[in-house]
């Protein structure tokens, strides 16, 4: 009879721990690029307002409530295809839609950062944007940032290990490869990007070798020519086309379908590199995305 009544003793007292449990959840912080933020508990409805914060949530399984209108890039496309509600763009944020959600939790991101005070009058908000300069640390740190946020950091960990030593490898496989210049163009415009900048990440953190040192590091590239391009004669050329990107007509190709550009030593060896424009455009700063174009820049220097 004792033994029974001290059984249920027992009992009690762990069905007791395991209801009161909630109660005990300790608040954490993350930082933001606001600086540290308190969050009072692992959300579980969340809105994202930036592409590469939506790529990081599927990268470590979580499925957002609420997203952009048009995330552009297709390893994406399951989650455009998902029934979260579509709350807008970046640059405008549908307000009604996001407050008839009523999320516990809105995260915003570079183009959408300018919302964050907006949008926190509706949802506990956080920006978790990252910066170009030192982009390869900056977008980890906002990553594993997510990752606490949604309870997943040994999820996370395991795809920065990965991410880390697909970059490791590759700066080893382009030691000798030569020099590379990084263009983007627009239609019929072309612009450069080198060290510190947007793409700057290549050379800055992957080791490949700039073709040219001064090239200003501003958002959209500095505004070049054919001649600049041949004059830089890079040994490699790695584009991306933003008509592409957002889907807008203009090729990349026949931008560069020129003879000047014919002369360079990338064109005359076919060591011309065409990136996934959305990806690298887009989303770039996403674990998803970095890994992808470690991977797409792997296999073209490695030809």
């Amino acid at each position: 009879m004792k033994k029974n009544l001290f059984k249920a003793g027992i009992a009690a007292l762990v069905l007791s721990a395991v209801q009161l449990t909630p109660t005990f959840a300790e608040s954490f912080s993350i930082e933001t690029a606001k600086g540290d933020v308190s969050i009072a508990q692992v959300p579980q409805k969340i809105a994202a307002f930036d592409v590469a914060v939506i790529d990081n949530l599927d990268a470590l399984g979580i499925k957002p409530a609420g997203i952009l209108n048009g995330l552009y890039v297709d390893y994406l496309d399951h989650v455009s295809a998902s029934d979260a509600v579509k709350l807008g763009t970046f640059f405008e944020p549908d307000f009604e839609a996001v407050n008839a959600l009523a999320p516990d939790m809105i995260i915003v991101a570079t183009r959408s950062a300018k919302y964050l005070e907006e949008l926190g009058k509706i949802a506990p908000a956080v920006d978790l944007t990252s910066e170009w300069e030192g982009f390869m640390q900056a977008s980890i740190d906002a990553f594993k940032q997510t990752a606490k946020l949604v309870g997943k950091t040994a999820e996370g960990d395991v795809l920065v290990a990965k991410l880390e030593a697909s970059a490791d490898d590759l700066r080893s496989l382009v030691k000798d490869k030569g020099k590379t210049l990084i263009i983007m163009t627009n239609g019929p415009k072309i612009s450069a990007f080198g060290s510190g900048s947007r793409f700057g990440w290549v050379h800055d953190d992957l080791g490949i070798v700039p073709a040219i040192d001064d090239v200003e590091a501003v958002t959209h590239g500095e505004a070049v020519t054919h001649e600049f391009v041949l004059n830089a004669n890079p040994d490699w050329l790695i584009v991306v086309d933003r008509s592409a990107a957002v889907g807008q007509d203009g090729s990349a190709k026949a931008t560069l379908d020129n003879e000047l550009i014919a002369k360079t030593t990338a064109w005359q060896k076919g060591q011309v590199i065409y990136v996934n424009s959305a990806t690298w455009y887009i989303s770039g700063n996403g674990i998803q995305a970095m890994q992808a174009s470690i991977d797409e820049l792997t296999a073209a220097y490695s030809k």
